[in-house]
């Protein structure tokens, strides 16, 4: 038996056995299991050690002579431990990339452990008392019915905007109550002063602004009320019946569209909203309300949070467009939205004849028009060196990624690699199994294709090419950076938490520049297989064109952007990209991380 750590957990095990009968035999071997058990031993151990440390003993002894602890009373220090741990994860976010400091590193991987963060965020419910259900309401013979509970809060005036429909003076802004036709608080804006002051919560009713009653009055009113006052403003407020403050939220997301308030015809209030572009992270700070989130961008230190549409706001205003849009071309064909999935050749935007992979995979740009992507949320993820990210190139045909990956591996072999495409037609000579191709017979590769083992596959003259999934694993599991560029629609498959891609885009620059520079290069194009011959004029036109219609489309997915005017100033941008991967955290989906 495991040794006990308490003479009273002793004893209560000698009376187990002497109270054994026939009739609870079983509950009783079951208890004493529990008992002795090794979990229960420890816990007994940690619980004597801290009422070793947090209580303080008696100044009489007990009859046994050993003296008695009474707890004090704990109290937290702090109740926003999770938001402290972020910011040292941000700060030494910054030390690793300066230092390289691998005991950081480890570090910010423990206080990125789920368990950990949810041991933290338990805490901060604990200590802030956020606790569920809430206590019952006093007894309603203890409260005068005609008397109703008033609270009287004073902010301090800012200086922030004021709108014409809302008020943001103190960080709140109010409606009229379409029930009852009194003036309530519609909105606290997080970081606000009056979310800094936790006593102006939505819902309450404004009963008087500076001692001028609000019965009756408009919110155009009010607001007028609030831009005439100085100083102290001082509300009357009659409190809603659910009091409870929402809590900061710690989501972040990468917006996936543009959105500038001042052109929002919806918004509650244009001054409050918050501007920003694809790509840019965002902090969600409340998204108590259906319609319009509240948020930062990440890193601001602005305090006060703006209004920006929700992901259901904003599914629902592209969903109205689209079919505003549909019925405005009723002429046009319809467009399906349900991805083709079929081998043969396709008719895509001239694919280079010299790479031999026509990208028969989810061959459908219509139904990437049909996604609806709004928000993604993301999280860090910090550099890990055994297990290297791949790089995905992605641009239209012509304009330089295979360069771009064949100067990445001459430049370090040791480190950067890429995959050994299969095929199913048979070796020509010279050729050797597993150094230019791997060959597989045609049914074993349509096998694999349909048991979806391959991230891209095509056909060219009567044969299969394509890359497996298991090609670019062996290349991570052996720590080299995998360097791919495959047709932009293999990034359904590539861009998920198996692969972690870092995802650039090589974009052409303007006409006249990419003409210049590629007959300077004498860059030979990729249209032609017949011919070795510069890019005509039309042919760049249609590089440009292809490559905007890949940025309109998955332009959310890019991680970077390097445009390829100059190929050397291409070339070091992309060794920028990679150093970056090495040595900095990166925002990924949360998936990704979790």
């Amino acid at each position: 038996m495991t040794s006990l750590p308490s003479e009273d957990l002793s004893r209560l095990l000698a009376t187990l056995h002497q109270t054994r009968s026939g009739d609870d035999l079983q509950e009783l071997n079951f208890l004493n299991q529990v008992l002795t058990s090794k979990g229960m031993t420890n816990l007994l151990r940690v619980h004597k050690k801290i009422s070793a440390i947090v209580g303080k003993p008696h100044s009489a002894s007990d009859t046994n002579g050993t003296l008695e602890y009474e707890p004090e009373m704990i109290v937290p220090i702090v109740s926003n431990v999770f938001n402290i741990s972020c910011e040292v994860i941000e700060t030494l976010q910054s030390f690793v990339q300066r230092s390289g400091s691998r005991d950081s590193r480890e570090l910010i991987l423990l206080l990125q452990r789920p368990a950990f963060q949810s041991l933290l965020l338990v805490h901060d419910t604990i200590s802030q008392k956020d606790y569920v259900p809430k206590l019952p309401e006093p007894p309603f013979n203890t409260v005068d019915e005609d008397e109703e509970t008033i609270k009287i809060v004073q902010l301090v005036k800012s200086n922030e905007p004021l709108a014409q429909t809302a008020e943001p003076i103190v960080g709140a802004t109010i409606k009229t109550d379409e029930r009852t036709g009194k003036i309530v608080i519609a909105r606290v804006m997080h970081g606000g002063a009056a979310d800094r002051s936790g006593l102006i919560h939505p819902g309450d009713e404004v009963v008087e602004v500076n001692g001028i009653d609000v019965l009756g009055k408009t919110p155009n009113d009010v607001l007028e009320i609030l831009q005439n006052a100085e100083g102290t403003i001082t509300f009357k407020l009659i409190p809603s019946e659910s009091q409870r403050p929402s809590r900061e939220n710690r989501v972040r997301v990468r917006a996936l569209f543009d959105f500038t308030a001042a052109l929002d015809r919806y918004i509650p209030c244009k001054e409050a909203g918050l501007d920003f572009r694809r790509g840019d992270i965002i902090h969600i700070v409340s998204q108590d309300d259906p319609y319009w989130w509240q948020a930062r961008h990440e890193g601001d230190k602005q305090m006060r949070a703006g209004l920006i549409p929700s992901r259901m706001l904003q599914e629902k205003r592209i969903a109205y467009e689209r079919a505003h849009s549909a019925n405005n071309n009723s002429d046009q064909p319809e467009i399906g939205c349900s991805p083709a999935r079929s081998i043969g050749s396709l008719k895509s935007e001239r694919s280079s004849p010299t790479q031999k992979v026509m990208y028969a995979l989810a061959e459908n740009e219509d139904f990437d028009r049909q996604e609806i992507v709004t928000y993604e949320e993301v999280a860090r993820l910090m550099p890990y060196p055994a297990v290297p990210r791949p790089i995905v190139l992605i641009g239209p045909p012509g304009v330089g990624r295979n360069e771009l990956k064949r100067r990445l591996i001459a430049l370090d072999p040791d480190k950067f690699r890429t995959t050994i495409p299969y095929t199913s037609r048979l070796p020509k000579p010279g050729e050797a199994d597993g150094v230019d191709y791997h060959f597989l017979d045609r049914q074993q590769m349509e096998r694999d294709i349909d048991d979806g083992l391959f991230v891209e596959f095509g056909e060219y003259k009567g044969n299969l090419y394509g890359t497996a999934n298991r090609s670019i694993k062996e290349i991570i599991e052996l720590g080299y950076t995998c360097i791919l560029n495959p047709h932009h629609q293999a990034l359904k498959t590539l861009r998920t938490a198996e692969f972690k891609p870092h995802v650039v885009y090589i974009k052409p620059p303007g006409f006249n520049v990419l003409r210049e520079t590629r007959s300077a290069a004498y860059a030979r194009s990729t249209f032609d297989e017949n011919s070795s011959r510069g890019f005509t004029d039309d042919e760049l036109a249609e590089m440009i064109r292809s490559g905007q219609r890949i940025e309109l489309h998955y332009g959310h997915l890019f991680d970077d952007v390097i445009v390829n005017g100059d190929l050397s100033t291409a070339f070091e941008q992309l060794l920028t990209v990679t150093r970056k991967l090495d040595t900095q955290s990166q925002w990924v989906p949360v998936s990704w991380v979790v």
